[in-house]
C-alpha cells in the first residue's frame, strides 16, 4: 500500500516558505497546542528527533546546540535520499549557538558547522511561537543563507520537516521524509527566484 502525504503536505501555497529578504525564507504553520508542548518538540532531544534531529541544547544565550540528523530514519517506507544527499544518509552532525531564548515563545540559534560539503556556518534559525486559542502559530525564519541553492535546499528541508512536526503533534502517520523532500525541493526549485 502506498502511503499518501499527510494533509499538512497539501495546504496549498500557504504551506510554502516564502523568500522575505535576500537569503531569508519564512514558514508559518498553525499546530495543535498547547504552546508548552510545541516548545518541547523544538527543544527536547527525544521529541525533536521524531521530526528533525536529536541533540542537546543549552537553553541560554551562548549555549551549545547540537543536531544529529538521521533523515533516513525519520519515517518508514521511504524513498532513498537523492544522490547529492546520499553521503549524509547515515547521519550528519551540526553545531550552533543559542542567540536568543525566551521559553516558550522564542528560540534563535546559529545554524552552522555542518560537516561536509554543505557547510553553511553563517545562517540562523528563528522559531517564534504564539498561542491562537488551543493552537499555536509557529513562524520559522531561516536567514543569512549564502545563495539560491541554499534557499532551495533549506526550503525543501524545512517544508518536509515541518510537515513531520505537524503530523507528530496531530498523531498522524507521516509520509516518507525523503519522498516529501524530493517533491518539495523540486517545487522550490521552480518557485525560488
Amino acid at each position: 500500500m502506498t502511503q499518501q502525504p499527510s494533509p499538512s503536505a497539501h495546504q496549498g501555497d500557504a504551506a510554502y516558505g516564502i523568500v522575505v529578504a535576500p537569503g531569508t525564507v519564512r514558514f508559518e504553520r498553525v499546530l495543535p497546542g498547547p504552546i508548552e508542548r510545541v516548545w518541547a518538540y523544538l527543544t527536547d532531544s527525544k521529541k525533536r528527533s521524531t521530526w528533525l534531529a536529536a541533540g542537546e541544547m543549552e537553553l541560554r544565550p551562548g549555549g551549545r546546540v547540537e543536531h544529529l540528523f538521521k533523515n533516513s530514519s525519520l519515517t518508514e517506507h521511504d524513498a532513498a535520499p537523492p544522490a547529492k544527499y546520499a553521503a549524509q544518509s547515515d547521519g550528519t552532525r551540526m553545531h550552533g549557538r543559542i542567540l536568543e531564548c525566551d521559553p516558550p515563545h522564542l528560540l534563535v540559534y546559529s545554524w552552522g558547522e555542518i560537516t561536509g560539503e554543505h557547510a553553511d556556518a553563517h545562517s540562523e534559525v528563528r522559531f517564534e511561537l504564539s498561542p491562537i486559542g488551543k493552537d499555536v502559530r509557529l513562524v520559522l525564519t531561516h536567514s543569512r543563507l549564502a545563495n539560491r541553492d541554499g534557499i532551495v535546499g533549506v526550503s525543501g528541508g524545512w517544508h518536509a520537516h515541518l510537515g513531520l512536526l505537524a503530523d507528530r503533534l496531530s498523531g498522524r502517520t507521516p509520509a516518507g521524509f525523503w519522498r516529501t523532500f524530493i517533491a518539495r525541493e523540486a517545487d522550490y526549485e521552480r518557485r525560488t527566484p
